[in-house]
């Protein structure tokens, strides 16, 4: 699968609509962005479960600021539209790979349950 440029007015769809999306907030004046970017790239590839998308902050500063990103890259993971992994810093590849691994293995309906568990002590 190819990365996608996603925009604010079609975050909320890809999201919603897919089981795993990986999102890499970014901006093109970033050195450890571009460092990311191929290693994104060949993971995309290698992972066609998942949809791997790149927002570019510089452009979609409204994006940026709703998930309150405050260093770039900043990469996060949505399982079941449930953010499950948020971290600035340019992973290598080995440990994209892990992650991937681990956000597969992820027991959903224990994490939604806990969700709920939180909600409703709020």
């Amino acid at each position: 699968m190819t990365v996608v440029n996603v925009k604010l007015e079609d975050f909320e769809d890809l999201v919603a609509s897919n089981d795993i999306v990986l999102v890499d907030f970014w901006a093109s004046w970033c050195g450890p962005c571009r460092m990311f970017a191929p290693i994104f790239e060949r993971a995309a590839e290698a992972h066609p479960e998942a949809v791997f998308a790149k927002v570019d902050t510089e452009a979609e500063v409204d994006l940026a600021r709703a998930f309150n990103i405050m260093s770039i890259p900043t990469l996060m993971v949505f399982r079941e539209q449930v953010i499950v992994y948020a971290q600035p810093g340019a992973l290598p590849a080995a440990s994209l790979e892990d992650l991937l691994t681990q956000v597969n293995a992820l027991d959903m309906a224990e994490v939604h349950s806990k969700m709920g568990e939180q909600a409703a002590r709020a």
